[in-house]
């Protein structure tokens, strides 16, 4: 497929509804459990009769050309007076926000509690990559299982930098980690952007971090890393970390420098509306071009969206520079 071309397909329930499809758009964010779909058709006949009977749960997925998008569930479905229908359906990663659990882990990794959790809520999985670092102890009050299971990757990235993402395909749940990207995609100005938008900011930054661990209150152990740079530049702004008292001096001051690198940036958002190509997802990398906006350089995918209609695909994307995924601290138990 040529970027900017849509020969697409829908199957619905095993059925070709290409024919009454009036558009697709097909999007995710890497801060979303899922990737989602939404199909507007045009479900109704010449004699006024409704074409398709669409029903909440069944299966649906989207190709253009030769290659799978999208596989998921229909959850939500609406049709007006015309015979407009429009479509939403999520892949099957959105289990993982449709339950909620208190669940205690100990002495695991993060992928045997992704693989855990799977099993016990009957969601298929593909590949799950070894996380590595053992979790001593989570205890997870009331929380959905995406947020479980993010709790886990945050607590390995804070004490081994390494990331790691979740992901659908085919219909299995995939977790992989997040290593450095080629960028194989150049997004330019007057070649394949339409158009374009550029901010930045401190709001978030933190310049130094500071982590107390240990007893704190009888014999406290406590970290502190600076960025004099950035100090420099923009006073100090510290963030604080309680960490878990089994850790020793030299852990915590592991764990302070792996949180400055990660609250130690400058934010900036770069959004653009492009020629579509169906690769470019949340989570890639493409490099940019556009002199204007000073959108120059290798930027991440945070959030995309693909629109195809009358056979022509379009993108909106959201774009940092930083490597941003979700997190959420474990606040003990």
């Amino acid at each position: 497929m040529y970027p900017g071309q849509a020969e697409i397909k829908v199957i619905y329930n095993d059925m070709d509804i290409t024919h009454i499809v009036a558009s697709v758009e097909w999007s995710g964010d890497v801060m979303q459990a899922c990737r989602s779909l939404r199909c507007l058709i045009k479900n109704i006949s010449l004699h006024r009769k409704r074409l398709l009977t669409v029903e909440n749960g069944k299966g649906i997925r989207f190709f253009n050309g030769e290659q799978e998008l999208f596989r998921g569930i229909v959850f939500t479905n609406e049709i007006n007076i015309d015979g407009l229908h429009s479509i939403v359906a999520y892949d099957e990663n959105v289990y993982l926000t449709k339950s909620m659990d208190t669940r205690k882990f100990i002495n695991m990794k993060a992928s045997h509690i992704v693989q855990r959790i799977c099993s016990d809520y009957g969601i298929s999985t593909g590949f799950i990559a070894d996380t590595g670092y053992v979790i001593p102890k989570l205890i997870l009050r009331d929380k959905t299982l995406y947020d479980m299971i993010i709790t886990a990757l945050t607590e390995t990235k804070k004490h081994t930098g390494r990331r790691f993402i979740l992901f659908n395909k085919n219909g299995k749940l995939i977790l992989q980690e997040r290593k450095s990207q080629i960028t194989k995609f150049i997004i330019e100005d007057g070649v394949n952007i339409i158009s374009a938008r550029y901010s930045q900011s401190i709001e978030d930054l933190k310049t130094q971090v500071k982590v107390i661990g240990g007893d704190s209150e009888k014999k406290p152990i406590t970290a502190t890393v600076k960025n004099d740079e950035l100090i420099k530049k923009f006073g100090i702004m510290q963030h604080l970390e309680n960490a878990d008292s089994k850790l020793n001096k030299s852990q915590i001051e592991q764990l302070a420098r792996q949180l400055l690198k990660e609250h130690g940036t400058i934010k900036d958002e770069a959004t653009l509306d492009t020629v579509g190509i169906d690769e470019v997802v949340a989570g890639t990398s493409v490099y940019v071009k556009e002199k204007v906006t000073g959108i120059v350089g290798g930027y991440y995918v945070i959030s995309d969206s693909h629109r195809y209609e009358n056979g022509v695909h379009t993108m909106s994307l959201v774009l940092s520079a930083t490597d941003e995924l979700p997190s959420l601290e474990y606040e003990g138990g």
